[in-house]
């Protein structure tokens, strides 16, 4: 379920307005809906995280009703529907990756970070979570951290502890 946690006002950019537009110039008259994913993309590269306003407004330039906007962004995992840190470590927790130590791995992020999963460090730098398939189940336990989504394999604690040290160089 959407909870919302900021109803701070919202205001898109010129610069992702006309994004905005040629998004959805690439989509047949009265089907704007169909530039809904790339949108929220947008908005939250912009802004790091869909808030319910963000929604509303993505809804109101679409012209489609918020709960349509509401259950895509709620559904896939890819978007954050509270603020997340500038970094995010996505942990494969499926069964190939727990098998060789995924669970042990997350909680050495979450003591390192001293965060829960789903948290954001007092420094706004990093944010962790469980996902499910990362697709590289010979190679675990694996990560991928975004923004820009790279991706690590065959980690331990040490390993992680290297990356999380270079992010914060950054």
């Amino acid at each position: 379920m959407l909870k919302v946690e900021e109803q701070q006002p919202v205001e898109f950019s010129s610069a992702l307005t006309a994004k905005f537009d040629e998004i959805s110039s690439r989509y047949p008259e009265g089907k704007q809906k169909s530039a809904l994913l790339p949108v929220l993309h947008e908005v939250q590269a912009e802004l790091g995280w869909l808030s319910a306003n963000a929604m509303d407004k993505v809804a109101a330039y679409l012209k489609i009703e918020p709960i349509e906007v509401y259950e895509v962004a709620s559904f896939y995992s890819m978007y954050f529907l509270k603020p997340q840190g500038k970094y995010m470590l996505e942990v494969c927790r499926t069964g190939p990756c727990s098998l060789v130590g995924a669970e042990k791995l997350m909680d050495h992020i979450e003591a390192t970070l001293g965060v829960k999963e789903g948290e954001v460090t007092a420094d706004g730098l990093f944010s962790w979570r469980g996902v499910e398939c990362l697709a590289a189940c010979g190679f675990g336990p694996v990560l991928q951290i975004g923004p820009e989504y790279t991706f690590y394999e065959n980690l331990d604690a040490q390993k992680v502890d290297t990356l999380i040290e270079e992010l914060r160089k950054k």
